[in-house]
């Protein structure tokens, strides 16, 4: 059984173990609730040290990944043009469809209550470096101290640093950039190490936090997870739609004809959970189904999947916005900028990370950035094999999507097999 599955269980066994405490009493009354909520704060703390060092160094390397790509030629450039837009296109769509769904279909206020109930330290909501407005948003911009915006978690300052510091790096010469690059992708290897031993225990550790949660509010938590993955969910459904919607006039092709050539990437992306393993089939699809000529497909596709993500700031900011209306967390308009350039800088430096590393890395700075707790990650960490489908799907779409778009009105339309053509 993966450890996907694994942690689900765990989150499952902690509900029914706490539930049933609660009802029928715990071995060692308060003292074994105390040492069971260390144990799953232990595990979350286990995940936070890694946080800093690794986003800093994913971004230093995925700044220096683009800036090579970009220096390969006009098609590159065009291709880094078009995801540069659909992701900040994604990014504004994720902040107003995820505030849409909330108003539509809030959150049960006494279910929120039950799902925070176990969480360590859930009462504690930090402050956002951007929550007195523009001002001391453009001050955040540029951390005095970045160590110390590094211990205040200050994680906006961090990513303009970070980014700043990998563009740089890019103007050096070879042989001065080189040990720099190869400094920050052995620092972001180790991390990701760290991160996996960590996930090991993460049966432990959500087991340990969910059972806070049972034993502190039986099992209502349920309804809520599922209202969390039904809310992920729809706002990447929402998405995927768009971008049937964007690549007809602007990919100049056949929403039928579109839609019946991805289909056979898409399954291999639901089945695998890895666009990477879906490059094989995306290239064939391109050639064969949407008209995209080698050339295009075999650079296009294989720097998509190595440098973007685009349903990653949709699915990050659901999964944030998430947080912040369980908290009741007011977001002002420069945290919105905030979270969205965090988001962006973030699903940049993250392409290539596992599912599991990926979603706290992913998540926890956004939630930083905008001031939103990051105790329940563990929790909404366990179910999220099923937005992760989606997650895929979309990026597997919208990839195929961006190389019909590049291919443009240059294209040499390949005959479909489908169509009989």
């Amino acid at each position: 059984m993966s450890l996907s599955l694994w942690v689900l269980v765990a989150l499952l066994a902690g509900l029914f173990a706490g539930a049933a405490a609660q009802a029928w009493g715990l071995p060692g009354g308060a003292g074994t609730a105390d040492l069971i909520g260390a144990v799953g704060a232990l595990w979350l703390n286990a995940l936070k040290m890694t946080i800093i060092p690794l986003v800093f160094s994913l971004l230093v390397t995925g700044i220096g990944s683009i800036a090579d790509a970009a220096a390969t030629g006009r098609l590159a450039l065009k291709a880094l043009m078009v995801f540069a837009i659909l992701l900040l296109g994604s990014t504004v769509y994720a902040i107003f469809a995820s505030e849409a769904l909330h108003l539509l279909w809030p959150i049960d206020p006494a279910g929120a209550a039950v799902l925070l109930a176990g969480a360590p330290d859930a009462a504690v909501v930090r402050e956002s470096a951007t929550g007195g407005g523009l001002a001391a948003f453009l001050t955040s911009l540029a951390p005095a101290n970045p160590i110390r915006a590094a211990a205040d978690d200050a994680i906006l300052g961090i990513v303009v640093f970070a980014i700043a510091f990998g563009f740089a790096v890019t103007r050096l010469s070879p042989g001065r950039r080189a040990p720099l690059v190869e400094f920050f992708e052995a620092v972001s290897e180790t991390m990701i190490i760290i991160v996996h031993w960590v996930l090991l225990a993460a049966p432990i550790g959500v087991f340990a936090l969910s059972m806070g949660v049972g034993l502190n509010a039986g099992l209502g938590a349920l309804g809520t997870l599922g209202h969390y993955v039904s809310m992920v969910v729809l706002a990447q459904v929402g998405l995927i739609l768009l971008i049937y919607a964007f690549v007809v006039p602007w990919g100049r092709i056949g929403l039928a004809r579109f839609a019946r050539g991805i289909i056979p990437a898409q399954v291999v992306a639901f089945s695998t959970q890895s666009s990477l393993a879906s490059l094989p089939a995306m290239v064939e699809q391109a050639r064969t189904a949407l008209g995209v000529s080698t050339a295009t497909a075999g650079l296009v596709l294989p720097l998509a999947v190595a440098v973007f993500r685009f349903t990653s700031p949709v699915a990050n900011l659901a999964v944030v916005i998430y947080v912040a209306h369980l908290h009741g967390v007011d977001i002002h308009p420069a945290a919105w900028i905030a979270g969205g350039l965090t988001a962006i800088a973030i699903s940049i430096g993250s392409v290539g990370l596992p599912g599991q590393v990926s979603f706290f890395v992913s998540i926890a700075p956004i939630c930083l950035a905008l001031g939103v707790p990051i105790q329940v990650l563990p929790l909404l960490l366990a179910v999220e094999v099923i937005p992760d489908i989606f997650r895929t799907i979309g990026n597997v779409t919208a990839d195929l999507a961006a190389a019909r778009i590049v291919e443009g009105r240059d294209a040499v339309a390949e005959p479909d097999p489908a169509a009989g053509i």
